[in-house]
């Protein structure tokens, strides 16, 4: 019996028992296809008795597939199909015990009108809480509402700020916006070298947080000459706080060689201990990564699944449409790496982290299978036969 059939044969004996954390594991697990064919319905049956108990990331599962609804390939199944006002009361029940994705889909709605009536600043309310915890999206959205002055005043520094912790986070579109202001001469120069003397007075006095920013402006050159091996130094005293960012950073810096020799044990060691520290997503991503190609440990494609899996798990909702983990797929498909693309493909496919997207779920299990990735063939095969993505 392999590890995915043993997951879900535990996973069901306890849900049947009511645990509402196996309840919620076994609805992903229709949700995803893992160890069983997939499901929605299923899947939002477990998701609902789990949230009927209070398991908020079942609230939120089950509010992000209302959001986006499901696709029906069988008119006569009953899936969930698509309902506003169901997916913001159910975010609503989760964002009210502080999950973050369930914050952010909240404030999402708001912003949209999608479930409730629009209300910007209901939407920078609900957008400022999951920021606060760290998600890159939110960190996103809020920066351009400030920069708009939409649900709050106009504050280009605000802006900046909120764009630069999700550009910090690789979020392709957060950087593309603070470049915008820059072009537009809206004070982001004169921003990054009072925020470098800020960040340093409490490095100074050992705030991990400051140390890890302060790190990062020495690695991107804002505010202070670009200096890697500052970078560093300001990253190991973050990291030796158990700075989860600061961990990953320096698994960054050791695998490129910036400001240390290049040593992809010491990368997958860094990246490692990000990961275990609650789920650091691109940890998760890079050591998926590192087992795929063989650098720093043994090569082991179960591994790598593993990990990819992890990262995928934490990625959430179709109804929040910016993910650390997509810039990071995104970054590995331009290398060529046919496991990234397979990934792609499948999160298409089933509309996890993304909207569901046939055509485009064909057209990168084309790359990977084009590379011969066989899992990518096999996928293409099933889908082409099905009339699915042409």
């Amino acid at each position: 019996m392999n590890n995915e059939k043993v997951a879900l044969r535990d996973a069901r004996a306890a849900a049947e028992q009511g645990d509402a954390t196996a309840q919620n594991r076994l609805g992903e697990m229709y949700a995803k296809g893992r160890g069983v064919a997939q499901d929605d319905t299923e899947a939002a049956a477990w998701y609902r008795k789990a949230a009927e108990q209070g398991d908020t990331n079942a609230q939120f599962n089950l509010g992000e597939m209302y959001m986006r609804g499901v696709e029906r390939d069988d008119p006569e199944r009953d899936d969930p199909e698509q309902n506003d006002a169901q997916a913001v009361a159910w975010f609503r029940k989760a964002a009210d015990q502080g999950h973050a994705q369930a914050q952010y889909g909240l404030g999402w709605a708001y912003e949209e009108g999608r479930g409730v009536a629009r209300d910007d600043a209901q939407a920078v309310a609900w957008y400022r809480k999951a920021a606060d915890q760290g998600l890159a999206g939110a960190q996103y959205n809020l920066g351009f509402m400030y920069a708009e002055g939409r649900g709050v005043a106009r504050d280009d520094a605000q802006a900046i700020t909120w764009y630069r912790k999700a550009a910090d986070q690789g979020l392709a579109i957060a950087q593309s916006f603070l470049d915008e202001m820059s072009a537009e001469g809206r004070d982001v120069v004169r921003e990054d070298a009072q925020a470098a003397e800020r960040f340093r007075k409490a490095a100074e006095q050992g705030d991990r947080g400051a140390q890890y920013d302060l790190g990062e402006m020495y690695r991107d050159g804002r505010g202070v000459a670009k200096d890697d091996v500052q970078a560093v130094a300001w990253f190991m005293k973050a990291a030796d706080q158990w700075h989860a960012d600061a961990q990953y950073e320096l698994g960054v810096m050791h695998r490129d060689g910036r400001g240390v020799p290049k040593d992809d044990v010491q990368a997958v060691a860094w990246f490692r201990k990000a990961a275990d520290q609650g789920g650091h997503v691109r940890a998760q991503y890079n050591l998926g990564l590192m087992h795929n190609e063989g650098q720093g440990v043994a090569k082991d494609d179960a591994q790598a699944v593993a990990w990819y899996r992890k990262a995928m798990r934490l990625t959430g909702s179709a109804a929040v449409p910016f993910r650390t983990f997509d810039s990071a797929l995104s970054e590995a498909v331009e290398r060529r790496n046919a496991k990234a693309q397979y990934d792609l493909a499948w999160m298409y496919e089933k509309g996890l982290g993304v909207s569901r997207d046939h055509a485009q779920a064909v057209a990168w299990y084309r790359k990977a299978a084009d590379q011969g990735h066989g899992k990518a063939k096999k996928a293409l095969r099933r889908m082409e036969a099905g009339g699915r993505g042409k």
